[in-house]
């Protein structure tokens, strides 16, 4: 059985989440009563927002890194980061990776490409929104990204920082952000949202439109690392 490495903290419910989903995963694939080996990390979510404030992706990259270093040094053979937006500096932290790491960028594209989506709408952090690391993955594959209009992802960024990453999960956001999605629907004519941030589910679940899917980012990446687990 190969190890786990995930580096999370960014956000910390988030990576809760991940690793309840992937011993769950992992139990209904392998029924033998054993448990994957997982190592986590846990950032500063704080350090990394304030990062991504000054644009300062060189020390994003580095923090990240020395994580993943970290875990590789503890035993982990692949490994993950538990977070979408990170991903802007996911090449690179690839590139000097000592073990492989799984995207969940490429996870998510090729998810959404299996589902037969051409036209799909992104939300998650401002940051990932206006960000092209989504896109110029997703472009390639024949799937259009569309984001909300700038009022609108005003909105989201400001909840997720604001109340998502510190635990809060308001109704009158999560009516906010259901309105934002029915719009795209309505207007922009998407098939379908990708829900490009980790603690975006944790606000929608149960909540899900009868007239569009909602893909979970999380789910998605989970799936792609219980399959490298019992390779």
């Amino acid at each position: 059985m190969k190890t786990l490495g995930i580096v999370g903290g960014i956000g910390p419910e988030s990576t809760i989440e991940y690793y309840r989903l992937i011993l769950d995963g992992y139990r209904t694939r392998v029924t033998d009563g054993s448990t994957p080996h997982l190592l986590i990390d846990s950032l500063d979510v704080n350090r990394g927002i304030a990062m991504l404030d000054a644009n300062d992706l060189a020390s994003l990259t580095n923090y990240i890194s020395a994580s993943v270093e970290s875990l590789a040094r503890a035993g982990a053979e692949i490994a993950l980061i538990a977070a979408n937006t990170p991903h802007l500096v996911f090449d690179e932290v690839q590139r000097r990776s000592p073990i492989p790491m799984l995207s969940i960028v490429q996870a998510a594209c090729e998810h959404v490409r299996s589902l037969g989506y051409a036209r799909v709408g992104l939300l998650g952090t401002g940051f990932t929104m206006r960000a092209r690391f989504f896109p110029e993955v997703f472009a390639p594959a024949g799937v259009e990204l569309v984001a909300p209009n700038e009022a609108e992802q005003a909105i989201i960024h400001n909840i997720y920082i604001g109340e998502l990453l510190k635990y809060r999960f308001l109704p009158e956001s999560r009516h906010a952000i259901l309105a934002i999605i029915e719009r795209l629907r309505k207007e922009e004519r998407v098939e379908a949202i990708l829900l490009a941030g980790t603690e975006l589910p944790l606000l929608l679940r149960d909540a899900e439109p009868e007239v569009i899917p909602l893909l979970d980012t999380t789910v998605i990446h989970v799936g792609a690392a219980v399959d490298a687990l019992v390779k």
